[in-house]
């Protein structure tokens, strides 16, 4: 099944783009993990997906044994295993699982754009900035329950 260039090219900036909005957050509350891990992280997530799904039914393979989900099952674990690496604990407070759960949603919305599920993708993307920033919205809401 081939597919057309400029699919390819909408799944691969749509995910850099959606990582670097998420990352941009980050960045902006001075997070360990900002813009361009982000944006890289969910960049390589789509292509990866993308290779994983197009890519090796090019390849020779006996027949039923191309399977896609385990490239997904990778990326799962391997961006898993960056963001335990950006938790860290101080005294008696734990920081950065925030990001790191950051990043690990980064992998899965690339991996959305890489298999050209769009609208979900979008749709989950908008949901995580929305959550990213819920602690602020309830800080609001609190503030203007008091006046």
């Amino acid at each position: 099944m081939d597919i057309a260039h400029w699919e390819i090219a909408i799944r691969l900036a749509g995910s850099f783009l959606l990582g670097v909005l998420i990352g941009y957050e980050r960045e902006r509350r001075h997070k360990p993990a900002g813009l361009r891990t982000h944006a890289l992280v969910c960049l390589g997530a789509a292509f990866f997906t993308y290779i994983s799904i197009y890519g090796f039914p090019r390849v020779e393979v006996t027949p039923g044994m191309g399977d896609p989900a385990r490239v997904a099952a990778q990326i799962v674990t391997g961006v898993g295993f960056i963001g335990g690496g950006i938790i860290f604990k101080d005294r008696d407070r734990i920081r950065g699982i925030t990001t790191a759960a950051s990043i690990w949603l980064a992998a899965a919305i690339g991996m959305g754009m890489g298999t050209g599920l769009y609208v979900p993708t979008i749709l989950a993307a908008g949901i995580a900035l929305a959550g990213l920033r819920l602690d602020r919205i309830l800080r609001r809401l609190d503030h203007d329950d008091g006046d």
